[in-house]
């Protein structure tokens, strides 16, 4: 491992979080067969997952993906600790674009991104100038946000109605105000006081949970349980005392007291150590290691017990997911009888009534019919196909008749299977099963 290899944690973050921005505001308008990779409407009954669409009675994919979700999370922190927190959380991104761009870098209102300790004072024009920089981002992340429940192009089109659709204004507002209030007032209080992550992570961390950690073995004690130290007693220790990484942390705590709750995992101070450590041509005093791997100065121990067993529930979830989605239908119905259970007609004729709902899951319009299985029982009504555009529902009153005297005598309760299907594009059909009832002799 070169000396100087954390020197590169904090480019490499900013650009995983560029493309993280980048790819969250982008994805909503991929389309493929007018679906979303992901889309859940509220408005049209809808979801879309990996480009297909499903609808609301179609959901039996999402506990598969929440289970995927949590797993992953598990396995993250198992493995990586609070790499999330650090690397991906919106939190962090939003804090780092208005404290390290806007702020630092483009208003100069802090001297440098070296010292997040103290809060700047003065400059009030620039500070208001800066929080309403973030107004304007704070109303675009919201409606990025809102463009995964309405698709973009809805989403545009109600703005030009604002007062039909005060709902979807009222969540963009509201949200918009939550991220001013949280990335400018909050700010890393939320990490520390309202997430809960921090607090469910400390029972997922294991001695070989790569961690942020300050190496004692060469830096020396500054914290030994009773006093802190400026600098360490033991002779040859590295750690010079400056207390770079202290300024720099973003939750204001001290990695050489140990690992705590609010180490969000950036790696700021590792980054601060190697600047200092690079005068001693040393490496940084603060590592991205597991605590075994530092103690027995070996590589960190990735494949082992509780991250396998993760990959492996992963990959059964997974395998699961695909083959449950792999058996989408092409077209909804769902049946249900009517109070009357049956009716007597001339030459004991017997007929069942039903209700069914049809759904039209296809992007064009089609007509659709039913058929029986049982060759003693046709359908009276109705009698001729019915159209459906793309994506309606409608219930249908249907009504089949059987007039074979011979099984009035042997069954009262007759097992059918009924299928619906598209007349113009047999392909897309649908079975279900219901049941045809005879009265007793």
């Amino acid at each position: 491992m070169s000396k100087d290899f954390h020197l590169s944690y904090a480019k490499r973050r900013y650009i995983f979080f560029a493309c993280i921005t980048l790819f969250v505001f982008v994805l909503p308008f991929i389309r493929v067969n007018d679906a979303q990779l992901f889309l859940l409407s509220f408005d049209k009954s809808r979801v879309d997952l990996f480009f297909t669409k499903f609808d609301m009675q179609e959901l039996y994919l999402l506990p598969f993906l929440f289970i995927i979700l949590f797993l992953s999370i598990f396995f993250l922190t198992t493995l990586a600790g609070r790499v999330w927190c650090g690397w991906s959380c919106p939190q962090t991104i939003f804090r780092t674009i208005f404290r390290d761009l806007l702020q630092t870098k483009i208003l100069k209102i802090r001297k440098n991104i070296q010292n997040k300790q103290n809060e700047p004072k003065g400059q009030i024009l620039k500070r208001a100038l800066a929080v309403g920089i973030w107004c304007v981002l704070a109303l675009i992340i919201s409606a990025n946000f809102l463009w995964y429940f309405v698709p973009p192009l809805d989403f545009f089109a109600y703005l030009k109605e604002p007062s039909e659709h005060g709902v979807l204004l009222a969540f963009w507002l509201v949200i918009a105000i939550w991220l001013v209030y949280d990335v400018v007032i909050l700010k890393e209080n939320f990490c520390i006081y309202v997430c809960p992550y921090a607090r469910v992570q400390s029972v997922m961390f294991d001695n070989d949970t790569i961690q942020v950690i300050y190496n004692q073995k060469r830096g020396g004690v500054i914290y030994n349980g009773q006093e802190k130290f400026k600098k360490p007693k033991e002779e040859g220790a590295l750690c010079t005392g400056c207390e770079a990484c202290v300024r720099i942390c973003p939750t204001h705590i001290d990695i050489r007291k140990g690992m705590q709750l609010e180490c969000i995992n950036c790696l700021e101070c590792s980054d601060a150590c190697a600047k200092v450590m690079k005068h001693f041509d040393e490496s940084s005093l603060i590592e991205w290691r597991s605590i075994n791997s530092i103690k027995e100065q070996k590589r960190v121990k990735i494949l082992r017990f509780r991250t396998v067993a993760y990959l492996v529930i992963l990959g059964i979830v997974l395998t699961a997911g695909v083959l449950m989605s792999g058996k989408k239908e092409s077209m909804l119905l769902n049946i249900n009888r009517t109070s009357e259970l049956y009716k007597i007609l001339d030459e004991n004729e017997v007929e069942n009534s039903y209700v069914f709902l049809v759904q039209n899951t296809q992007n064009k319009e089609h007509a659709f019919y039913f058929e029986v299985d049982d060759k003693n029982i046709e359908i009276s009504r109705p009698s001729k196909p019915f159209i459906l555009k793309a994506g309606a529902k409608q219930r249908v009153i249907v009504t089949l008749k059987s007039k074979n005297e011979n099984l009035i005598d042997k069954d009262l309760l007759k097992h059918i299977n009924i299928k619906a299907y598209a007349t113009d594009e047999p392909a897309i059909s649908v079975q279900r099963q219901s049941t045809f009832i005879y009265p007793k002799r």
